[in-house]
């Protein structure tokens, strides 16, 4: 029996995938938990819009990630800071204090997506990578000032 999976699995395929059953998993298992329903052009045609619209998204996600990209690379991000008598931080810049001073101009990123490959404890100027989608990364120059 031909059937539609609803869900992921195991052992069978994933989600949107038709795949070929014994009748008796089908019927017992894979039906009566509503992991899958019977294979029918209406059924077909619903599995069709749903990756068609997944795959807008996706694309859609994208271009935003990459008109992010563009704005981020174009300017310097200028983070005015606590600082002793000899430039050294008290404490270090976290992606935290990046994201909101991005935030403030008008750039919203999660903090997660700042990857800090050193700890920042000094005044200067640094380049910090920034993940926005899985194949959209950017570099993000930093200027850190004296408060």
């Amino acid at each position: 029996m031909k059937v539609i999976l609803t869900q992921d699995v195991k052992a069978q395929g994933k989600k949107g995938e038709i795949v070929d059953v014994s009748d008796g998993y089908a019927k017992n298992f894979l039906l009566k938990n509503k992991l899958a329903i019977p294979v029918s052009n209406s059924a077909l045609n619903e599995v069709k819009q749903a990756k068609e619209a997944a795959q807008h998204k996706k694309d859609v996600e994208k271009a935003e990630a990459l008109a992010i990209k563009k704005r981020l690379t174009e300017s310097v991000l200028i983070l005015p800071i606590k600082v002793s008598e000899r430039g050294k931080i008290f404490g270090s810049l976290t992606s935290q204090i990046i994201a909101d001073g991005l935030k403030k101009q008008g750039i919203e990123l999660d903090k997660r997506k700042i990857v800090l490959e050193e700890n920042i404890k000094l005044v200067g100027r640094y380049t910090v990578l920034v993940k926005l989608y899985p194949e959209v990364s950017a570099k993000v120059e930093i200027e850190v000032v004296p408060l």
